[in-house]
């Protein structure tokens, strides 16, 4: 069912990279189902305008300066979001709906989850909202969890049962818990609590698949009474976008290319996931030796010296040769579905996440916090598509990233890994056809959406 010119929503993204691009991914699909998209967005990390031309941009002043933002954890920048940007947003909508109320409707305010203010300016102008959640459904589990296990007296987490298991939350243990290797964990779970309240949303939009969730899916159904619309892989769902607020490093295409189909192993650690000068040596000896080809993601603008690599003695280059291909960033999307890329080293945030097993590529899974930690569990031991690195790279582990890229890449574990993973790759594609899963939540979305 197709929506009419002049239904309009409103999507109000949380402005981290992992959360932009899935709320543009969105606009982009509702945006071909007719709906006129504004995106409200924070001057901190605001995408840039020009590469949405169908979309109308809305920048809410939230009252911090780059500075400040930089100068604090995200924990404490989404809680000062949700105090600032709160009244500028109202009385933007409110105008909006003052000047432009008689040629278009706001049909509803999709909001990320943790933009839950904008759950109360909804209610004040009396337009439905819808909830983007950009994690996992196993990790909205775990916030799901947090009363019951406050309640029983696992939180705060003890260091002696960090390894035992989450009761009713298997495969997971303690310290698998998207807040248990916080710094500010306290802070967390307040964030968590407010952006998990029980709210008057009539939705919830998943970037995921049943095939991928089923089971978690239905366990949170049974906490909610609201309707689901699990519609991912949304980047599969939408033309290859050329938004990223990180810049994007081409010549590595040219390099996949000359590389024998499945050979090369993929290693980016995220956006924020940054690595320190003496993991970058270990991990690049490990792949030096492990004698299988290489693309690896090196951030530079993270306080790493630029020159780390050049700096690795002579010996280095030697063992690696034309073998190893070294980028500040990369057009993950295409990376991962060039035929070249046979695993993906990776910190297993949900976007690489569902990427990755998009295009039937085995991960080995090296978290590093919050839902990073869920989704590699639930790759690992649920899943089945991944091998889970758990060691520091400390100095002497050389051997142990040679010994798991093998693992990956080489020995029999990995031809079963592979196996699963490209099967994975299938039932995906058969639920973003038409008639699949996807394709028909997203239908039941437009629907809800109209009928709201």
């Amino acid at each position: 069912m197709e929506a009419q010119r002049q239904n309009r929503l409103i999507l109000v993204p949380c402005p981290f990279q992992g959360h932009i691009t899935p709320m543009l991914q969105l606009g982009t699909i509702l945006h071909s189902k007719g709906f006129v998209i504004t995106v409200a967005h924070t001057k901190f990390n605001s995408p840039n305008p020009s590469q949405y031309p169908d979309f109308n941009f809305l920048e809410i002043p939230d009252g911090l300066s780059d500075l400040n933002v930089s100068s604090k954890n995200f924990v404490s920048v989404l809680s000062d979001f949700n105090i600032t940007c709160k009244i500028p947003l109202q009385e933007a909508l409110t105008q909006m709906v003052k000047t432009d109320g008689h040629l278009e409707k706001i049909n509803s305010i999709i909001y990320d989850e943790y933009m839950y203010f904008c759950n109360d300016v909804a209610n004040h102008l009396q337009i439905p909202s819808i909830i983007l959640s950009t994690s996992s459904a196993a990790n909205m589990l775990t916030y799901q969890a947090i009363p019951r296990l406050v309640k029983d007296g696992y939180i705060p987490l003890k260091e002696t049962m960090l390894l035992d298991p989450v009761p009713e939350l298997q495969p997971l243990r303690f310290k698998d818990l998207p807040f248990s290797n916080f710094t500010d964990s306290d802070g967390l779970l307040q964030l968590i609590s407010e952006a998990h309240k029980t709210r008057t949303s009539s939705a919830i939009i998943w970037n995921t698949a049943k095939c991928l969730e089923q089971t978690q899916l239905a366990q949170l159904g049974q906490g909610y009474h609201i309707p689901f619309f699990p519609i991912g892989p949304m980047h599969k769902m939408v033309p290859p976008s050329c938004n990223n607020v990180l810049e994007e490093d081409h010549k590595c295409i040219s390099w996949l290319d000359k590389q024998t189909d499945k050979s090369v192993i993929y290693v980016s650690l995220g956006s924020i996931a940054f690595m320190d000068e003496k993991e970058i040596v270990e991990m690049a000896w490990g792949l030096a030796n492990s004698k299988q080809p290489f693309l690896w993601v090196v951030r530079t603008d993270s306080g790493i010296d630029e020159d780390v690599i050049k700096k690795l003695p002579e010996s280095f280059e030697e063992t690696v040769g034309e073998r190893g291909c070294t980028v500040n960033w990369a057009p993950q999307k295409e990376v991962l579905a060039h035929r070249a890329v046979g695993g993906f080293w990776s910190h297993c945030g949900w976007n690489s996440t569902i990427e990755s097993v998009s295009e039937g590529v085995p991960m080995i899974c090296q978290s590093y916090f919050g839902d990073q930690k869920v989704n590699a569990r639930h790759l690992s031991q649920v899943l089945g598509v991944g091998i889970q690195w758990e060691n520091k790279l400390e100095r002497g582990e050389v051997v142990q990233v040679e010994i798991v890229i093998r693992r990956l890449m080489v020995d029999e574990e990995g031809k079963v890994i592979r196996h699963k993973a490209k099967e994975l790759k299938e039932k995906i594609e058969l639920s973003i056809r038409q008639g699949g899963s996807s394709s028909s939540s997203l239908n039941d979305l437009v629907n809800h959406i109209l009928l709201s």
